[in-house]
């Protein structure tokens, strides 16, 4: 008996959004008296970052600073359109609404400013600071408070916008069955290694090292984030969670979290993990979606690595010391003469 160690690696593609298209999401911005500027939204923050993430788009469109974009996250009774937060989709289609609401308003906001500046429109500029400035005259400029104040007060105007990207439903073609699936794919590979107790047949995941091609990383730091909690819950798929251990039989199956198998601190391997952008074409600033695939890759990775270490290939999930166990036994009957 000995503990073993192994290399495994696997490889994903991920589509963005709803299989086949068809699933619009829409956004409403308005601006306040104050000069800030509030988005309303039906999509839902599942602790993934979509409020910084809509904040960024907005105030990168608008020009002006974050903190002066409050996003309204509503509900489904009172907010516009959406879909759902589902199928890796909320960067690139919520982005993209929230791209055209935003340059929509952007633009009712510089026709105030050039009518209190009494200049055109299209010589103006946001600074990113909260002033609109007079191109090649820095000293000429109005903040972007002053410029909603006077929209409101003295122009009767409201500085909003509407967007909703749809990428319209494609039908197979029956004869063919010629289709466009997708709006963009992300691309995932994983480098799993373990090591494997041939006598109580427990697997340790030592290190995932990980490369992801995401398009563009609107937040590097929160998509490095999204990846080490994808890998957490790859390595728990792979490896721990399940809801019936001896399906069909219920009698064992865990009823709260204290009986239901999780890794621990302990259990955290080392992670590392590259990020690649190759920008698609109609994502927002190029953006894909990375939400779901990040617990992709990890799962077979780790199966793979533990053959790697002992032969055993196992392809019912999760990987439990008793089916290691089984797996070896099983392959030392199969080479006995």
């Amino acid at each position: 008996m000995a503990k073993l160690r192994g290399r495994g690696i696997a490889a994903v593609n991920y589509p963005t959004g709803m299989n086949l298209g068809g699933d619009p999401s829409q956004a409403l911005i308005h601006a306040t008296t104050t000069g800030n500027f509030v988005v309303t939204l039906s999509s839902v923050d599942l602790g993934q970052g979509l409020r910084t993430i809509m904040t960024q788009i907005t105030a990168e469109v608008l020009g002006i600073a974050p903190e002066a974009v409050m996003i309204d996250t509503a509900d489904t009774d009172t907010g516009p359109h959406c879909m759902g937060t589902f199928a890796s989709r909320t960067t690139h289609r919520v982005g993209n609404a929230i791209i055209m609401a935003a340059t929509e308003a952007r633009k009712v906001l510089l026709d105030v400013a050039g009518e209190e500046l009494e200049v055109a429109p299209e010589d103006l500029e946001t600074d990113g600071t909260g002033r609109i400035v007079v191109k090649g005259v820095p000293g000429k400029s109005i903040s972007v408070q002053d410029a909603a104040l006077a929209a409101h007060f003295k122009h009767g105007r409201t500085i909003s916008g509407r967007g909703i990207y749809l990428k319209p439903r494609s039908y197979p073609d029956f004869e063919t069955g010629a289709m466009d699936p997708d709006s963009c794919q992300a691309h995932a590979c994983t480098i799993a290694e373990v090591e494997v107790d041939t006598e109580t047949g427990d697997v340790r995941v030592l290190k995932l090292i990980s490369a992801y091609e995401i398009g563009r990383a609107i937040n590097p730091m929160m998509v490095e984030q999204q990846i080490v909690g994808g890998s957490w819950m790859g390595m728990s798929h792979a490896l721990y969670e399940t809801t019936e251990p001896y399906y069909p039989n219920r009698a064992h199956g865990p009823v709260d979290f204290l009986g239901y198998l999780m890794p621990g601190p302990a259990d955290i391997p080392e992670y590392d993990a590259v990020i690649l952008e190759r920008p698609s074409t109609n994502g927002p600033f190029g953006a894909k979606g990375i939400g779901e695939m990040t617990a992709n890759s990890p799962i077979p990775a780790i199966a793979n690595a533990i053959f790697d270490a002992c032969g055993a290939r196992i392809d019912d999930l999760p990987i439990t010391p008793e089916k290691v166990l089984r797996a070896l036994d099983a392959a030392a009957l199969a080479a006995q003469p």
